[in-house]
């Protein structure tokens, strides 16, 4: 190990991180009154520069996708990182800046034998989440994983921004956890279906007849794919996107010059547009809306959304729907319900997804299928559920946000609430999509708000958009104002007034 002169003092400012090479490590500086702390220089998650983070109220915030760390320790606080900061010893010596190149070994929380078995039924965003918050949190009894997937536990987000677009292969899309994770504790990663879970008898069963009971369990089974009913749609060539074989199967099936018909102009169906475009195919979307994804965003900027699809070749048809899918094997074409036909081998659904969850007995079912559960995420004694299946009460009122990072804060609240915590979801709902090149990012979940006030202009590129109801700021849309997204992030944990919110935009 080798010590290095890294910056001096004088050159930190307390409100951002400063880049820094310790020998061959990329390194961050922050200060902390007359501390100064130095950790990895790159997000655990996806790699952003963490030295574009903003700090405030003692946690430094990721940049790309609001991750969240401890500024005193590098302890991840929020997702979705779900691995704290490497840190290096530093010290101060005549104003001088010095650190180790070599990160500090971090200390793993006592593992006391525990003969209570809990399972995880779910490797997405949410179990992969609980698992690591299981262990991290020195949990040392029998750890059951249950997951349908062969290679399960990856970044799911990855598949409609980059996988379809030809820019990274299906089995390179990130894992969710690193191997050092996974070797901590008793952990029992298995390969299998759940037929039913008994909620009274804590049991379940699975498809090869094999009997599970547990003390304690997470559901995080996420949604399955709806597929409208209407004729023709079980043809080959009619395709959904939600694993990584499907978008294997999906890029396997694309051909650049040739159309290709996706139904659905939700946030899944304009990514795969983008991504499917940027491949070369000929890019259709058939809508309801005139206006994509207005009871989100607002027309406004729904409308430079689809400007900006429109100006990169791809083509929308409606407001109309999909009367039927015409093919004796396989798709040959789509006929309207505004007359159109639309002659492709290759539709892909972005109609929504039901929550996955057919299987479970003993738990009364909302309408929609998901599972109502209290504010600790617990639907019955001894069993919680996370991320898309969970309706949560949110500021008063019950909702099902299909958000991927929401799905892994539930996950973390659920395991730390499994392991006799009482933590309840406080945050703030953040999404964000990639589209062209474009990134947009939404904050809040609202029904309805009264006015939308602008910071910028979405037609002219970077801006920010207050969605208000009265003088009370209920959520946020933004492209662009990275270090504002930040804060506001932070900031709208509790109420915000129009007039805070633009100071904090500046």
């Amino acid at each position: 190990m080798t010590q290095h002169a890294v910056a001096r003092l004088d050159q930190l400012d307390p409100n951002r991180p400063l880049r820094a090479q310790a020998g061959n490590e990329e390194i961050i500086l922050i200060r902390q009154g007359d501390l100064v702390h130095a950790y990895q220089a790159n997000c655990p998650h996806s790699g952003a520069p963490l030295e574009e983070g903003v700090i405030c109220n003692g946690l430094l915030v990721c940049p790309w996708h609001k991750a969240a760390f401890a500024v005193d320790e590098g302890a991840v606080c929020e997702p979705p990182a779900l691995v704290g900061l490497r840190r290096y010893r530093t010290w101060i010596k005549a104003g001088e800046i010095w650190v180790d190149d070599q990160p500090q070994v971090h200390s793993e929380p006592p593992r006391h034998s525990d003969a209570r078995t809990f399972v995880v039924v779910g490797a997405g965003a949410a179990g992969s989440a609980a698992v690591a918050t299981l262990l991290d949190h020195g949990f040392g009894g029998h750890l059951i994983w249950l997951d349908q997937e062969r290679q399960p536990a990856y970044d799911r987000t990855a598949l409609s921004k980059f996988v379809i677009a030809g820019e990274m292969p299906p089995d390179e899309v990130p894992a969710l956890l690193e191997p050092d994770q996974l070797r901590k504790g008793h952990l029992d990663r298995r390969l299998g279906k759940v037929r039913a879970l008994d909620a009274k008898r804590r049991q379940i069963t699975l498809a090869d007849g094999q009997h599970l009971h547990y003390d304690a369990a997470l559901l995080a089974t996420g949604g399955k794919p709806l597929r409208p009913n209407i004729p023709g749609i079980d043809l080959a060539g009619v395709m959904t996107l939600r694993s990584r074989e499907d978008a294997a199967c999906l890029l396997d099936a694309a051909e650049p010059g040739q159309p290709v018909v996706i139904v659905g102009d939700g946030f899944i169906g304009l990514e795969a547009a983008a991504a499917l475009r940027s491949y070369g195919a000929q890019v259709h979307v058939v809508s309801r809306h005139e206006v994509p994804l207005v009871k989100q965003v607002g027309e406004r900027i729904g409308r430079c959304i689809r400007a900006l699809h429109e100006r990169k070749g791809v083509v929308f048809h409606g407001p109309t729907e999909v009367l039927r899918v015409v093919g004796s094997e396989r798709v040959e074409a789509v006929e309207l319900a505004n007359g159109e036909r639309l002659a492709t081998s290759l539709v892909l659904l972005g109609t929504g997804v039901k929550p996955a969850t057919a299987f479970v007995q003993g738990v009364a079912l909302a309408k929609d299928q998901s599972l109502p559960v209290n504010a600790e995420l617990q639907a019955a004694e001894g069993l919680w559920a996370a991320g898309d299946i969970a309706t949560f009460p949110l500021a008063g009122q019950p909702v099902r946000i299909e958000h991927w990072r929401l799905a892994q804060q539930h996950g973390v609240i659920a395991a730390t609430n499994m392991l006799g915590e009482q933590r309840r979801y406080n945050d703030v709902p953040f999404f964000w999509t990639y589209q062209h090149g474009h990134t947009y990012e939404v904050l809040g979940h609202v029904r309805a708000w009264e006015r939308i006030v602008f910071v910028g202009a979405p037609e002219q590129g970077d801006f920010v958009a207050l969605q208000c109801v009265g003088d009370q700021v209920v959520a946020v849309v933004a492209a662009g104002y990275s270090d504002a997204m930040a804060r506001l992030s932070q900031r709208m944990k509790r109420a915000l007034r129009l007039d805070e919110a633009l100071v904090l935009i500046g």
